[in-house]
């Protein structure tokens, strides 16, 4: 079988100390060759069956990584889309429980509503501030401006003692975490970060029971029988979640499978291995320089207060990080190696 190493030394050529996958992963090779043969498929006027394969096999993929049936699995183009299909089945006056400072697409399809009650509490507290009466808690796996790592199992507990729903976002978390997004009601994530696929699609998990979602969106992809409802109202909703599709973007898909195929490949817990070493490697040099990063134990991300103001200087050193609120953003993934980290620490010292 072949090695981690080599597999990724096969699929990735970075030509910058790439550190910034919080943003956007890189494309491996079999995902660039995928998006070029899915272009000629177009451009030549050839059949685009495969590429309605290559959708399918995207959801299926997903399915198996987040550890639940396919038919709870719906394709979309982003987590605001899934976020505001889940606002819009609410009732005027519910209380949505979110974490401070959370990625806006988990919050504002909820703010907008300007009927709901939305409460905000720090991370580490969203666990205990479930109460009666709350009906939905949102939040991210990891926050993305920090890699804080949710308690996930804590949250479902709590929600479950007093009747609330969970919707979590696993943007910055599948790929490099275990997702069990069988144990909440709704969970999304997009493909573009530590799914190594392009932008352009995002899945959501929902209830065998749909939990109550209607399928406000739904145009022709969403019919149990798609290619029979192209004209008129549908006459019969998928029986799944693929109810709540979008019309999928093919070429993001068509890159996607080969994406999701190489992280399969590569295995979840090997992936998460690697990646925070890589990240306890910067924390313990980052403390040699005397600098202390937000505290996010367990994450693949770390933030660095006070460091952003350097993200230019660095970019110009060909290392890619992110300034986020004047906080150094670095994340770490399959392509990156001890060296990368040491070049990084390297820039910093001097």
């Amino acid at each position: 079988m072949e090695s981690f190493e080599s597999l990724v030394r096969a699929e990735f050529t970075p030509k910058t100390t790439y550190l910034n996958t919080a943003s956007n992963g890189l494309l491996p090779a079999r995902t660039v060759a995928a998006l070029h043969e899915a272009a000629l498929l177009r451009a030549e006027g050839r059949p685009l069956a495969p590429l309605h394969e290559d959708v399918e096999a995207c959801r299926a993929a997903f399915a198996r990584l987040a550890g639940v049936p396919v038919t709870r699995v719906a394709l979309g183009a982003s987590v605001a889309a899934h976020t505001g299909l889940i606002a819009a089945s609410l009732p005027a006056g519910a209380e949505v429980l979110t974490a401070e400072d959370d990625f806006t697409s988990v919050l504002n399809p909820f703010h907008v509503r300007g009927d709901l009650k939305v409460r905000a509490v720090p991370l580490e507290r969203i666990a205990e501030s479930v109460r009666p009466g709350t009906a939905l808690v949102a939040v991210s796996a990891a926050q993305s401006a920090d890699g804080r790592i949710a308690d996930l199992p804590a949250l479902r507990e709590a929600a479950l003692a007093h009747g609330a729903r969970t919707y979590v976002d696993f943007s910055q978390a599948a790929g490099w975490l275990p997702t069990d997004a069988g144990a909440h009601d709704f969970s999304a994530a997009v493909s573009f970060k530590w799914l190594l696929g392009p932008h352009g699609a995002a899945f959501l998990v929902v209830p065998e029971d749909f939990g109550g979602l209607s399928p406000i969106l739904a145009g022709w992809v969403a019919g149990e029988k798609p290619w029979d409802s192209c004209y008129g109202p549908v006459a019969e909703l998928a029986r799944s979640a693929r109810r709540f599709d979008l019309t999928p973007a093919l070429f993001s898909y068509a890159g996607l499978r080969r994406s999701l195929e190489l992280v399969g490949e590569l295995g979840v817990a090997a992936i998460g291995a690697h990646d925070l070493a890589l990240a306890d490697r910067f924390r313990a040099g980052l403390a040699a320089l005397g600098r202390e990063p937000l505290p996010a134990p367990g994450s693949a991300i770390v933030s660095v207060p006070g460091l952003g103001s350097r993200q230019g200087e660095l970019a110009a050193a060909g290392i890619q990080v992110s300034d986020r609120s004047g906080n150094l953003r670095a994340a770490f993934h399959v392509y990156n190696t001890p060296a990368d980290v040491d070049r990084l620490l390297d820039v910093l010292s001097g």
